[in-house]
């Protein structure tokens, strides 16, 4: 069953990491997915940026892509050639660096993910037919030195539309403004500027004839846009994992409580059934001691019928008027012996009688008294003091039982004292309503070793002694629900202290 539960556990630990891998990795294709998303509208905005067919200004394409950077999870974009080169770029610089990014077209980061390659420009941008896809950036207008930078010819713009002339320039300044200034590339009226449908099957703008094959393929080249690279942020995918991730955590942990649980349940289960069958066991072994005792008592109770029938003949041989001194010492043996006997039997009798407790209000005094004169012939025999209880308590006992507790208690104590010994019966309150009641002697005392195996049955410390006195006490004490204890009796002797005897007001 343990077995069982292990295993359960390992496979729903399996199932919620297999889960959390595939949310991650769901998470990452979203990512692509969206960067692809980004990367398209990247290739419409560089183509709406596009002027002269194939051509396109590196500010307004720079300002354009800043505007896009920031929206969202992308945090950078590069504009790359086919030789891997930054054309123009927004954002942070990225580095291009990583052998993965080489290799797969990505890196992945703690914070954020680079990602290559994910639309070739010169193949997805461009679709009208006839042009070239590749798109060519052009510096900055205002910087010098660069032949690209150099204005087309009137003639240019003659060939945009052959319908529509271009107005003639109001003078030198103001043409030189309309080519090189801000306007360069705009149109003034609807449709100005603007490369026509392809005529006669001819094809649109390739190479701007202003331009030598050499400087058109150079620019090719170096500025000729091929691809690019964005960054994209791990904020919201991480955030995602991090959720599923205590998500997963606390169905494995209430797991593991529940097969704890369960494991522990089997246990008390398990522990259950086998103090069932202990107790069951335990009463067939209560009922067959039950009645083996019955029939020991009831063979004691049969033995004694004989025993009486010995000693009332060993009497009568004893009384006999011829009969030789020997012969009455030993009939007065026999009368001893079966007096021994017989009293050995009571005891067990005595003992292995059950214990009904009837309860009622009880004043401890006469009862101690009672006792005390019963045992007086035996406290007159060996000259012993017995001073019986000074002030009288009223408890909840069965006068019966306690009577019998208090002459087998007295009865003990006068057989260990020596002759001359003092016996004195002690009750005083512990507690509220509860008191304990001694019999203390100044005898030899029990030794520390002997203070709790000395209320076994047939233990006992005297020659005379059967061992089942001490024991039917207890009997009677554990069956009122009090406690017995042996102490010492300073500075000699020995004390018997039943406690926990309840007062009735």
């Amino acid at each position: 069953m343990y077995g069982l539960l292990f295993a359960v556990w390992s496979l729903v630990l399996a199932w919620q990491v297999a889960e959390h891998v595939r949310v991650r990795k769901s998470a990452r294709v979203a990512l692509r997915n969206r960067a692809k998303d980004i990367s398209t509208t990247l290739g419409v905005v560089i183509k709406s940026q596009r002027r002269f067919g194939s051509l396109a200004f590196q500010g307004p394409l720079e300002s354009a892509l800043k505007e896009l950077v920031g929206q969202g999870e992308l945090t950078a974009v590069a504009l790359l050639n086919a030789a891997g080169d930054k054309v123009a770029s927004a954002g942070p610089v990225i580095d291009l660096e990583p052998k993965d990014l080489i290799r797969t077209g990505e890196h992945w980061g703690d914070q954020r993910v680079i990602l290559a390659n994910l639309v070739d420009l010169g193949a997805n941008v461009t679709h009208e037919p006839g042009a070239t896809n590749l798109t060519i950036i052009l510096p900055h207008r205002d910087r010098p030195g660069s032949e690209t930078n150099r204005p087309p010819p009137r003639e240019f713009f003659n060939e945009l539309d052959t319908n529509r002339q271009p107005p003639p320039p109001r003078d030198t300044a103001s043409a030189s403004h309309n080519v090189e200034g801000e306007g360069f590339g705009r149109t003034r009226g609807r449709g100005w500027g603007r490369p026509r449908p392809p005529r006669d099957g001819r094809p649109g703008f390739g190479r701007p004839f202003w331009m030598s094959e050499e400087d058109y393929k150079a620019l090719m080249e170096k500025q000729g846009v091929h691809s690019f690279v964005l960054v994209m942020s791990l904020q919201s995918m991480l955030a995602l994992c991090s959720q599923d991730l205590w998500l997963r955590s606390i169905i494995v942990v209430l797991a593991s409580v529940s097969v704890v649980g369960s494991g522990l349940a089997w246990r008390n289960l398990g522990k259950s059934a086998e103090l069932q069958i202990r107790l069951v066991r335990t009463s067939e072994l209560n009922a067959h001691l039950k009645e083996m005792n019955l029939a020991a008592a009831g063979l004691a109770h049969e033995t004694r019928n004989p025993l009486n029938i010995i000693r009332g003949m060993a009497q009568l041989i004893a009384r006999q008027n011829d009969a030789p001194p020997e012969i009455r010492r030993q009939s007065a043996q026999i009368i001893d012996e079966a007096d021994r006997v017989t009293a050995q039997l009571s005891e067990f009798i005595n003992y292995s009688r059950p214990r009904e407790v009837r309860r009622t209000a009880l004043a401890l005094g006469p009862v101690v008294a009672e006792v005390v004169r019963a045992l007086s012939c035996d406290c007159e025999e060996k000259r012993i003091s017995l001073r019986p209880l000074a002030e009288n308590f009223t408890v909840e006992a069965d006068e019966r039982l306690l009577r019998q507790a208090l002459f087998n208690l007295l009865l003990n104590a006068i057989q260990a004292v020596e002759p001359g010994g003092e016996i004195c019966v002690v009750a005083a309150r512990q507690g509220v309503s509860e008191l304990f009641l001694d019999v203390r002697d100044n005898g030899p005392g029990v030794p520390p070793e002997h203070r709790t195996e000395i209320f076994k049955p047939y233990f006992t410390t005297q020659k005379k002694g059967t061992g089942l006195g001490l024991a039917v006490v207890q009997q009677i004490v554990l069956a009122h629900g009090w406690e017995i204890a042996c102490l010492p009796n300073e500075p000699r002797g020995a004390i018997f202290r039943l406690s926990h005897l309840r007062l009735v007001a």
